[in-house]
């Protein structure tokens, strides 16, 4: 099975790997605990705390290690009744973010800077939330221009940057007053993260005085080392993803001339360099899905919403991008990772022409 799904989990890299396996065996115990392999512990979490930092650019005083971004939002947004949030964020801060403002985006998926510039001439909210680089489409969000604009308007801003730590570089993400991250998007282990906040902030997990009494529970020591070795190996590998992002558009441009009916979403602005968003042909049978005829040919892809079924609804980051819902049905996500070659891209060529072939669209 060729993946490329990278985008909803990146397996884990040997690296982590390595650093994981070595910190279980060496970090047993609870870093709370006084006596001296608990205080290895902490002494071990609180240089992975400076390293993280130092690759932000913020303090280590600042960061909270937590199990993932869903964690890390909910704990934000739950301490703000007010909001506005960008109408294609991910799940996790669209579900706790019910009834908030919505940012518009352009076709293109990108923020509509100007809207936003306008709303807080108006109004100012209690936080706004913009997403540093889309789950769906790979769009790059001005994230930086919104943050510089949330602090004129003396607004706390949020930035979830899940999708962006480990394939663009980190540095000046510190800048926001709140930033998210997970391992898992990266090369790192499932079920840690982290949360870049102020010293004086609410947790929402209760109980023990853990991270500053910002987030009570026992830190998942080996977990938070792996991820920040693995955050570290994706920050020194940045000088190639020029490269990486010419294999996919090699990719593009030659599906689109195989598949002249196909259309990448965000072609047109700057996107991640290992994400490609396409609505695929309309094929003769609407039963059939493309993700699952790829699945069955070797190919791990993503797609944004089932078939026009009714069923389900379709991708709330393609509707706010104005796709009409039979065409969003027919969307793919093709995700790499820094392990995949330009050959696994041409075979992924081949393999969406083989599944055009069987959907009757060639």
């Amino acid at each position: 099975m060729l993946y490329f799904d990278h985008n909803a989990t990146h397996p884990i890299s040997a690296t982590a790997k390595r650093v994981w396996l070595a910190a279980v065996e060496k970090f047993l115990a609870n870093a709370s605990s006084p006596h001296r392999l608990g205080q290895r512990a902490e002494s071990a979490l609180d240089d992975a705390r400076g390293r993280l930092a130092k690759l932000l650019g913020c303090s280590a005083e600042e960061i909270v290690f937590t199990s993932g971004a869903t964690e890390s939002a909910n704990t934000v947004l739950a301490q703000f009744d007010e909001k506005l949030v960008s109408a294609i964020e991910h799940p996790c801060v669209m579900e706790p973010s019910r009834g908030a403002g919505m940012i518009p985006v352009a076709s293109s998926g990108v923020m509509d800077a100007a809207w936003l510039i306008a709303e807080l001439s108006r109004h100012r909210p209690a936080l706004v939330a913009v997403m540093a680089a889309n789950n769906e489409t790979g769009v790059l969000q001005p994230w930086q221009d919104a943050l510089a604009l949330c602090h004129k308007a003396e607004v706390p801003f949020f930035c979830d940057a899940a999708q962006w730590i480990g394939k663009q570089p980190a540095k000046g993400l510190g800048a926001c007053d709140f930033v998210c991250g997970c391992a898992h998007k990266f090369g790192g282990p499932q079920g840690v993260g982290f949360l870049k906040c102020p010293r004086d902030f609410s947790p929402l997990l209760c109980g023990g005085p853990q991270e500053n009494g910002r987030r009570a529970g026992t830190e998942n020591a080996a977990g938070i080392l792996a991820m920040v070795a693995a955050l570290e190996e994706r920050e020194a590998a940045m000088s190639t993803i020029a490269a990486r992002a010419a294999w996919r558009d090699d990719f593009e441009r030659e599906l689109i001339s195989a598949l002249p009916g196909a259309k990448v979403m965000g072609a047109e602005v700057e996107r991640l360099w290992n994400t490609s968003s396409v609505i695929m042909p309309e094929q003769p049978d609407c039963r059939r899905r493309w993700v699952v005829v790829m699945d069955k040919l070797g190919f791990a892809v993503s797609t944004g919403s089932a078939c026009a079924s009714g069923k389900e609804k379709p991708s709330h980051v393609l509707t706010a991008m104005n796709i009409p819902p039979n065409a969003a049905g027919r969307a793919l996500r093709f995700s790499a990772g820094l392990e995949t070659t330009s050959n696994d891209w041409a075979r992924l060529l081949e393999g969406v022409k083989s599944a055009a072939r069987e959907m009757g669209c060639e």
